[in-house]
């Protein structure tokens, strides 16, 4: 960047101003050159751009200042300076986000994005998946590049052109597993793209079919075009007016409308959902203090196969039914088709389940309805907030839990009661999340005591009696 150019008057005052911040300009550019080159993170950071409005808004004021206006090289400079901010800032600690406006080009299939010189002077690389700092997550993402035109060669010959902004992402990592499915993708991807109302292009990278297939009607939602498979998409270059790489996350299974564009919340993207699948019930509809015997509470077991399964299955519903509840069970991974889970879920005005990604169908509940989360032992209580309780309240779902104790563990049967096991679970912790997930989650089933169960189902039934008493 050229030093800032000062009009050759004689006043010392006014050329020693201008002599300093022509110096702290050029300091400026040396330094974010040495960041640029020699700097692990291919990310711009919002610090970055702070650093660079500071030192605008110094060179500003002492402008004001001196009671001059600037001339016409510094607005050059200036000018020159806010066009070429960062383009890819972090937006949260799980996401960072690239944005462009203007001449910008996508050539899918080499993972590139090609903007005009006017909008960046570097490349930026980034994987476009909210999961950043997760490197297992992350190997399965493809990284994409940001790009100037070159300079020697033409820029590449646009084949499609569009008038729609276009959002750029990954279905890559741990995608497959339901809590992955929305946390990590379809949640931040309706922030990023639901104040579109639709006129929006989806690239998507790392594609699937299957998955494109199971969450079609949600796709179908945010966008009203057919997708991209970037991968697959040969030698065409696609132009678009604006294009976003990466999506906004704000919280597990959480939308914040302060953040939010128009001020989006969860229970927005709930009513989104309700659309697509046809979902009949937006609220919890109790009759009066009691249940009407023609319309019984609905209780639905999510019930598991392969790891925390509930051994007593049969006596947790039976027992439901004594209390009147109208049970259900079922297994969403053996589900065929989401749309049909999904009104089921939204049938049930309770809600039970091991912790675990069958959990994710919260997202169907009605409004007023109750989530029970059974907690394996193991001092999970910290994974059993983050990822569903912290939800609940936002999604308008009254939690409760049930922690299981040593003696409904099959945990007894494997190990004695002096092990670390139950005697100091944060040593299991402290060796990783493989060795945690291994011993409390993927080698533990439950049997809940039936008393105690009975205990913490009939404050279910409260719960909505009390609902219903608060609406009346």
């Amino acid at each position: 960047m050229k030093p800032l150019r000062t009009s050759p008057r004689p006043e010392a005052r006014r050329t020693g101003n201008a002599f300093i911040i022509a110096s702290m300009l050029l300091s400026l550019c040396i330094i974010s050159l040495i960041k640029a080159r020699y700097c692990a993170v291919p990310f711009g950071k919002l610090q970055e751009s702070t650093e660079l409005e500071l030192a605008m808004e110094a060179l500003r004021m002492v402008t004001a200042k001196r009671g001059d206006p600037a001339s016409k090289g510094e607005k050059e400079e200036i000018a020159a300076m806010d066009l070429k901010k960062p383009l890819c800032v972090e937006t949260s600690r799980r996401s960072d986000v690239c944005e462009a406006e203007g001449d910008v080009r996508v050539k899918g299939s080499w993972q590139t994005i090609f903007v005009h010189p006017s909008l960046a002077s570097q490349e930026w690389k980034m994987k476009p998946y909210a999961r950043k700092h997760d490197r297992p997550a992350l190997a399965h993402i493809k990284e994409w590049t940001i790009k100037p035109f070159p300079d020697q060669e033409p820029a590449p010959t646009c084949t499609e052109n569009y008038t729609i902004p276009a959002v750029v992402f990954s279905i890559g990592g741990y995608t497959g597993n339901l809590f992955h499915d929305f946390t990590d993708v379809l949640v931040p991807l309706f922030i990023t793209s639901h104040h579109f109302h639709g006129d929006v292009q989806f690239v998507i990278a790392d594609a699937k079919s299957w998955w494109l297939s199971k969450f079609s009607l949600i796709l179908k939602q945010l966008s009203k075009y057919e997708i991209i498979d970037a991968d697959n998409d040969q030698d065409v270059v696609r132009c678009f007016p604006r294009v976003i790489i990466g999506l906004n996350f704000h919280k597990e299974l959480g939308v914040d409308p302060a953040k939010a564009p128009n001020g989006y919340s969860i229970m927005d993207f709930k009513e989104m959902l309700r659309k697509a699948y046809g979902l009949e019930r937006p609220t919890a509809e109790p009759s009066g203090d009691q249940w009407d015997v023609r319309r019984k509470p609905r209780l639905l077991i999510i019930s598991r196969k392969s790891s925390r399964v509930f051994l007593n299955e049969r006596g947790m519903s039976d027992m439901a039914m004594s209390l009147g509840f109208d049970v259900r069970i079922a297994d969403p991974d053996v589900a065929t088709d989401l749309g049909k889970f999904a009104r089921l879920v939204n049938s049930a005005d309770v809600m039970i389940g091991v912790h675990g990604a069958g959990l994710t169908n919260i997202v169907f509940l009605p409004a007023g309805a109750v989530l029970i989360q059974v907690v394996p032992m193991g001092n999970l209580e910290w994974l059993a907030r983050d990822t569903f309780e912290n939800p609940s309240p936002d999604m308008q779902l009254r939690y409760l839990d049930y922690r299981i104790q040593a003696d409904e563990s099959t945990l007894s049967d494997q190990y004695p009661k002096d092990h670390p096991v139950f005697t100091d679970p944060q040593s299991i912790h402290k060796k990783g999340w493989n060795e945690l997930s291994r011993t409390y989650l993927e080698n533990q089933d439950v049997k809940p005591h039936l008393g105690r169960l009975r205990i913490t189902l009939l404050e279910a039934l409260n719960t909505l009696s009390h609902s219903r008493k608060m609406t009346q």
